[in-house]
């Protein structure tokens, strides 16, 4: 509906005109009316009606000095100019701001009725323009997006955009960020996750960032200071959160790349992200996220899976499966995901390497036990279960719980024997990325039972007795003066020197700076 205001001096005028149309039917409602001119213009500039009746005879303000100061405030509606005089000069004031209609009073229904169907239709006309020049804009944006986040927009200068029209987009910023969000388990059909809800933000007009959808994946541009640090708090509780198995945050994972200044890089930031979503199968127990941090690590693979391997790790799982040495055998699993971690092979090919590793082992053990007494999943079973899995750690443990069956169908060892293994296969794999979480199904325990009994059995929890190891190794580490601290603190498995410091602290009650400078000082006595 559009909206109608009336001036004129005398009321019984403005009455009449309220009632010589069917304003409604012919889509008008009526948003006000004035009796002098400066009223009209406050009426005008504060209502914005879509048309103004205008008497040019009006108190204070002519109806021509009316149009001309609305139109110089912005004002862009329709105005009839209403006159009881027929001279030509004001006619041609009215036309040059753009007023298309000038009726001499007494007015004439038809002819006002023609005006009004007139501008009704040159309305609607504009009104449809306007909403497919903001389509096509819209449209525009879309395109320019994608081209600037994949990197293929035109740095060159030839697409003639400016900045101003990158703001007028909404795309220019000081700051800006690429994340891929990915779900790539069921999730609920009650909830979804917007990125919005995600960030604790709203996104009005895309102020925050934009997005779009690639192959099942979700991009987003972060755009500003604002949106990158909200990001950056969502990050720092999302990797801390204990979700729970069925939670619809467990089956997302985001990748994100650095942040940039500039749109025409934009694109190195996406390429990043992009990069760590192939890692994503990977990530370890309960990882949800992989930053541009992540990528020294990654570019440094340079090894392929090879059949040389698999045998290896065949002959090698197969053998300490005869010596039923569950401590060997754990250790070779734990090489194993460390190995095809740091592969640069595609994930089917490293589910391949998995599926044929295992074929291989089940065949051997096969020979060397009586099949009826292990139980085995059909090789169907086998090639589809790995080939479903999300992660590299579900494969470990799915290959670990098979390898448990065979050992326990053999095995007599009581817990005491198995804690002592647990300890040894701490004090050789301690500057390793070790987890109870980790470790505990190689050995067949749940990690939280396994758990109370090493803290029952060892008089302190797994975390504190693995740091123990660490800094007991790291200070016979600290009397070879030919090594540096942060050396010291990769190789006892601390990858951050700051974290280091503040642990040999915790437990010898000074630096590790400090504990050198005094071993030099007793050397020298």
């Amino acid at each position: 509906m559009e909206t109608l205001f009336i001036a004129d001096d005398e009321k019984n005028i403005r009455e009449g005109l309220k009632c010589i149309l069917e304003w409604e039917t012919l889509g008008f409602a009526l948003c006000g009316e004035a009796a002098n001119g400066e009223e009209t213009l406050s009426g005008i500039l504060q209502k914005n009606p879509s048309l103004v009746l205008l008497d040019v005879r009006m108190p204070k303000l002519t109806g021509i000095d009316i149009v001309r100061i609305a139109r110089e405030q912005g004002y862009r509606g329709r105005f009839i100019i209403l006159s009881g005089y027929s001279d030509f000069s004001y006619a041609q004031a009215a036309i040059r701001y753009g007023v298309e209609y000038y009726l001499t009073k007494p007015i004439d229904e038809d002819e006002l009725l023609e005006a009004i169907q007139s501008i009704q239709k040159a309305i609607k006309q504009e009104q449809q323009t306007s909403d497919n020049i903001a389509l096509y804009r819209e449209k525009a944006k879309d395109v320019i997006l994608y081209e600037l986040i994949t990197g293929t927009w035109k740095t060159d200068g030839s697409t003639g955009l400016s900045s101003a029209d990158f703001q007028s987009m909404g795309l220019l910023s000081d700051l800006y960020q690429v994340v891929i969000c990915e779900q790539f388990g069921p999730m609920p059909a009650y909830k979804t996750y917007h990125f919005a809800e995600l960030l604790n933000i709203t996104n009005n007009n895309n102020h925050s960032f934009e997005h779009f959808s690639v192959d099942g994946k979700e991009i987003i541009l972060l755009k500003g200071s604002f949106a990158l640090r909200r990001f950056e708090d969502f990050l720092n509780h999302y990797e801390k959160a204990d979700l729970q198995k069925g939670s619809p945050l467990d089956s997302l994972f985001l990748a994100y790349g650095h942040p940039v200044k500039n749109p025409d890089e934009i694109y190195l930031s996406y390429e990043e992200a992009a990069a760590l979503t192939n890692r994503r199968f990977f990530c370890t127990q309960g990882q949800h996220t992989l930053g541009y941090q992540e990528l020294p690590v990654m570019f440094a693979h340079n090894n392929t899976v090879s059949d040389l391997e698999l045998n290896k790790f065949c002959t090698d799982l197969t053998n300490y499966l005869q010596a039923n040495n569950r401590k060997q055998v754990a250790s070779t699993l734990f090489s194993l995901e460390e190995y095809l971690y740091n592969v640069d092979s595609s994930i089917d090919s490293v589910k391949l390497f998995l599926t044929d590793l295992f074929l291989q082992l089940k065949e051997c053990i096969n020979k060397i036990y009586n099949s009826s007494r292990i139980s085995f999943p059909t090789n169907s079973a086998i090639i589809d279960y790995i080939g479903s899995c999300n992660y590299l750690y579900e494969i470990i443990l799915y290959i670990s719980g098979q390898v448990k069956s065979v050992m326990d169908s053999n095995d007599n060892s009581t817990r005491d024997s198995i804690l002592e293994d647990i300890l040894y296969y701490i004090d050789n794999n301690y500057n390793k990325n070790i987890k109870l979480e980790t470790i505990a199904p190689l050995f067949g325990y749940n990690s939280a039972y396994l758990g109370k009994l090493f803290t029952k059995a060892i008089g302190e929890n797994f975390n504190s007795y693995v740091d123990h190891r660490r800094i007991e190794h790291s200070k016979k580490l600290l009397e070879r003066q030919n090594i540096k601290v942060y050396e010291v603190s990769e190789q006892v498995g601390y990858k951050n020197v700051d974290y280091f410091h503040k642990k040999f602290k915790k437990y010898v009650g000074i630096s590790p700076a400090e504990y050198r400078r005094q071993l030099s000082l007793d050397d020298s006595e």
